[in-house]
């Protein structure tokens, strides 16, 4: 039986979590301790949820407002980014700065923990958000971008943390450290959860293709940073968390 106290302790991680993804005003916590700051991470998928609830909300106020599609898919965009303070897109474009710029291990992490952004961090930073744009500009109706918009900020937030379980962290400083450096793989299952309710508003065709890219690219991913650095860094998930967003307006656009 889970008890006040237990559920009294989850809720102040959620907080937690909430507070690392998101610019939101959190209540601090009285009974801060270094485990709750690293069981976070399981709390990430449902960050998304409520990322990608209040991206929507602003995607279908904006349409209703100026009846413009792109206008509100862009004043959705920036919504989000404002809620999370670019926090991914920094990670994305550290990650193709190291990743472009470096050749050996230790460059590619020294060019992540630089604070200016370079020819590939720019280049990578618009080519993203100019698919995000595009992409969900294209989709067909409302309902499909406002379920497209939960299913990326909940499941790209779950595939990122998912190295986690399997890859060894290769940089214990930064800004953009996780909480947690590793995680069992039953917690980042249960981190899923989030989901559950959105498999009733993707159809089968959608969600195939969306499991069979999101596979190959978490595979490819996962064999690319133990080939160029040894594992994972917080930039990296961040990009992973990018790629993996655009490639759930792909699936609903196939």
């Amino acid at each position: 039986m889970i008890t006040r106290q237990q559920c009294r302790y989850e809720w102040q991680v959620l907080l937690l979590a909430v507070g690392f993804l998101t610019r939101l005003p959190v209540p601090a916590d009285p009974d801060f301790s270094e485990a709750k700051l690293n069981g976070a991470s399981r709390y990430f998928p449902l960050v998304g949820l409520l990322v990608g609830a209040l991206a929507a909300m602003i995607y279908v106020a904006a349409l209703a407002l100026f009846g413009n599609s792109l206008m509100a898919v862009l004043l959705s965009m920036l919504a989000s980014i404002l809620i999370t303070g670019s926090f991914h897109e920094d990670g994305f474009a550290d990650s193709c700065d190291g990743f472009g710029g470096g050749w050996r291990s230790e460059d590619v992490l020294r060019i992540m923990k630089d604070s200016r952004i370079g020819t590939y961090g720019t280049v990578g930073l618009i080519s993203v958000l100019a698919l995000k744009a595009t992409s969900l500009h294209a989709l067909p109706s409302v309902g499909v971008v406002v379920v497209a918009l939960l299913w990326a900020h909940v499941f790209s937030r779950w595939v990122s943390t998912s190295y986690l379980v399997d890859l060894h962290y290769v940089r214990g400083e930064g800004k953009s450290k996780p909480l947690a450096t590793t995680m069992p793989l039953k917690h980042w299952l249960y981190s899923g959860a989030p989901l559950l309710p959105l498999l009733f508003f993707i159809d089968v065709y959608s969600f195939i293709s969306l499991l069979v890219m999101a596979l190959l690219f978490r595979w490819a991913f996962a064999v690319y940073l133990r080939r160029r650095i040894g594992g994972y860094t917080g930039d990296a998930l961040g990009a992973a968390q990018q790629v993996v967003e655009i490639l759930v307006y792909f699936a609903f656009l196939l």
